[in-house]
Parts: C-alpha cells; sequence; structure tokens
C-alpha cells in the first residue's frame, strides 16, 4: 500500500511488501496535494478529516453528490448479481437505459460505452460512415475553436485545443474547425467544401471557458444543417443530465440535434458514456461497424438507470436551474464590477467567473480553504458543484467563492 507519510508527488512509495519502489503511476496527473476518502452529498473528507466543499463534482461527473444512497443501492444490488456479460448478448438494464435516455431527448437510439471521449468518438464514426455511404470519399465534420471532445485521436483531433494535442501530431484528417458562435464562418466553409456531413459542437464550451454561444447560434446551425444534410451532432458530456436546468442544454432552445453524446453525470461517477441520435443517423451503424466490450455493461447500467431516475423524481433539472440563478444574481452582484473580473455567466449549475489575469494559483488557494474549484482556459474559474445541494449549502458555496476570489483579487493589486 501507499506509504501515506511520503510526501505528495514523491518518486517512490512502499508496497504492500513494504519494500520501496519507484512510483509506478505515469505522471499524466500533477495532483493536488489531498488524499479523499469518504464523501457525503456535496462533502468530501480527506485523510486527516478535513471536511471540503465539493463544487466541482470530479468535473460535472456526481451530480448527484457523493454516497448517494440511490446510486449506493442500485450498484450494491446490482453488483450482487451480475456485473458483465458482454454485448455479445442482451442487457435488459441496457435496454431500460436507452429507453429512459431517448424518451428525456428525443432521441430513438443509444449506443453505450464508458467514457465522454468514446461517446464522441462513436458520433464521429457514425458521421462518417454516413458520409460514406452518400458518396463522399473523404467526408468533413465541422468543429470549432477552443471545443473539447476528449483525448482519442479522433477527439483530441476534434478538439480546439493546440496544447492538448502537442506532441501526438499528425492529427487526423477529415476535421474543418471555425470559431465557437460564427455562422458566417460556418457558411463560408460550406461554399468552400460539398463533402461536409456534419457539425459537433458542445451547447456550452465547458473546458474552453464556460463560453455561452448567442441566443440564435444553435437554431441557425439547425437552420443550416437542415438546409444541406448534414448531421447536427451536439457533445452534452459535460453540460448534459440536469446540469444546465434542463436535461439538455439544447433543450433551452426549440431546436432537435440529430445525435448527443453524454457520460460525466449518466454514472455519477461509474464509468459510462452514450451516443443518442434520431432520423437516418439512428440506424447507420449496424452488428460489426463499432462495439466496446465494457460499454453498458449491467453494473454501468444499473447506476445510469438510478441516476435518470433520481434527477427526474426529483425535479433535479429544475433545481439546477433555481441554484443556478441564484448563484450568478449574487456572484454578479458581489463582484460582477469588482476590478479584475471580466465577466461572470453560466446556466444553471455550469458557471465561469472569467478574471483579467490568469489564476491557476486559485486552485490550491481554494483547496486550503477547504473549498473544490477549477480554473480553465487560463483565466476562469470553473463552478460545477452537485444537483442537490441545499439552499444553506448554496448559499455558504457563494460566500466561499465570493471571499475566496475578492482575497485573490486584493492581493493582486
Amino acid at each position: 500500500m501507499v506509504d501515506l507519510a511520503a510526501p505528495f508527488g514523491a518518486a517512490f512509495f512502499v508496497s504492500h511488501t513494504g519494500k520501496h519502489m519507484q512510483q509506478p503511476l505515469m505522471a499524466t496527473y500533477g495532483r493536488l496535494p489531498v488524499r479523499f476518502e469518504r464523501g457525503a452529498g456535496p462533502w468530501l473528507w480527506d485523510d486527516r478529516g478535513r471536511r471540503y466543499l465539493d463544487a466541482l463534482s470530479g468535473i460535472a461527473v456526481c451530480g448527484l453528490g457523493h454516497a448517494h444512497p440511490a446510486v449506493t443501492r442500485a450498484i450494491h444490488e446490482q453488483s450482487g448479481k451480475l456485473l458483465h456479460t458482454s454485448n455479445l448478448y442482451d442487457i435488459p438494464l441496457q435496454q431500460e437505459l436507452a429507453a429512459d435516455l431517448c424518451s428525456h431527448g428525443d432521441m430513438e437510439s443509444a449506443f453505450f460505452c464508458n467514457s465522454g471521449a468514446e461517446a464522441n468518438e462513436a458520433a464521429i464514426k457514425l458521421a462518417r460512415f454516413l458520409g460514406h455511404e452518400r458518396g463522399f470519399a473523404s467526408p468533413k465534420i465541422v468543429v470549432m475553436e477552443s471545443a473539447f471532445h476528449g483525448r482519442t485521436m479522433a477527439t483530441l483531433t476534434a478538439t480546439g485545443n493546440r496544447q492538448a494535442q502537442r506532441g501526438f501530431e499528425p492529427m487526423l484528417e477529415g476535421f474543418l474547425r471555425i470559431p465557437f458562435d460564427d455562422l458566417a464562418a460556418l457558411d463560408q466553409l460550406a461554399r468552400e467544401h460539398e463533402d461536409i456531413i456534419a457539425v459537433l459542437v458542445e451547447p456550452i464550451q465547458g473546458e474552453g471557458g464556460v463560453r455561452l454561444p448567442g441566443s440564435g447560434y444553435l437554431a441557425g446551425l439547425r437552420a443550416r444543417c437542415d438546409a444541406r444534410g448534414w448531421l447536427l451532432m451536439l457533445d452534452e458530456v459535460q453540460c448534459g443530465m440536469g446540469r444546465t436546468g434542463k436535461w439538455f442544454a439544447f433543450q433551452h432552445t426549440d431546436i432537435l440535434p440529430d445525435v448527443i453524446t453524454l457520460a460525466k453525470g449518466l454514472g455519477n461517477g461509474v464509468p459510462i458514456g452514450a451516443c443518442l441520435a434520431r432520423g437516418p443517423a439512428a440506424g447507420t451503424l449496424q452488428p460489426g461497424s463499432h462495439g466496446s466490450t465494457f460499454g453498458g455493461n449491467p453494473l454501468a447500467s444499473a447506476a445510469g438507470i438510478a441516476v435518470v431516475s433520481t434527477i427526474a423524481t426529483e425535479g433535479l433539472a429544475g433545481r439546477a436551474a433555481l441554484l443556478g440563478h441564484r448563484l450568478l444574481e449574487g456572484l454578479q452582484q458581489a463582484l460582477g464590477e469588482h476590478p479584475g473580473v471580466r465577466e461572470i455567466r453560466g446556466q444553471g449549475l455550469m458557471i465561469g467567473i472569467e478574471l483579467e489575469e490568469p489564476c491557476g494559483d486559485l486552485v490550491a488557494r481554494a483547496l486550503e480553504t477547504g473549498l473544490l474549484v477549477n480554473v480553465t482556459a487560463g483565466s476562469v474559474v470553473r463552478l460545477l458543484p452537485p444537483l442537490i445541494l441545499t439552499d444553506a449549502e448554496a448559499g455558504e458555496l457563494l460566500e466561499r467563492v465570493i471571499r475566496l476570489l475578492r482575497d485573490h483579487l486584493a492581493a493582486s493589486t
């Protein structure tokens, strides 16, 4: 076991035999100096018994908070029955979850996988397959600057972040990149390329800085996709599952996409992703064209069903809308005119506070105060708290964030 007396980030650890060994983990993460042992609702406790208010939810994953009884019960009961059989066989729980998700999103079919990257990979493959069926030798997918879609080679190529791509070149062909929230740029692409098959876009850019498009953007994308026979594919991995105040972020508009990708909040910590589709996209993939060994296995599906049922029965999407409005209003009143604050924006419980200067050090400073937040796009403090916050917990979160930012800005002047 790990020697808990060793410093964080140490190059060596003590094995269960007492032998000092070189650190076995690849150095892919710059981890913060804390080890969590348990959680309940929006709270986490570390190995020293200190309590933290979690305003990040495992990066929008634990929308029901930690150790939610419905998810715990579903995992416990299913783990005592059957964990995995593979998709060679019928999985009734998977069909039940697919029906639930399709009902809430007005979709027709679902493919299950294990992560958001895999869900987006499925969407990309689906679009390319349909493009070839329509006679395109090299079908193109339009993607956005500052987007984030995952770290597989296809989703990394679709991602609009050079830092994430650096060192993994060459990227894949078949993607055309334009600025987010720019319909004129899309019109220009349409004039230049006849082999576009789809547009892949986040309704709200999460990793890109909690960036919301203009009110007519998704409708404009839908109209252009309809006019040209393109698929409109929405990456709702971060903004879906009730986080923005609706089941899916696109439901704040009147449009309906052809493809939706989900993960994160779908399993409340159990790895599961989904690619939902309707219309021509729903029947494109056939046996042998795509698959996943673990995708939608009985355990993951049971967890997903528990999450969907809880969001529905407890009205948590509406709760997210209410709490998000309160938090945004409170942040605007306290910080909106504060020197050093550029913009406060968000929808539901997906909130970004953009500062005028880089503020990555705020994450460690918040941790010291018992608060978990995140900084993305260099200068945007991102809040993704659980949907199950009480009024008192939301008030405490607001107070802590305001105090944190005021102290930070005062020290920066």
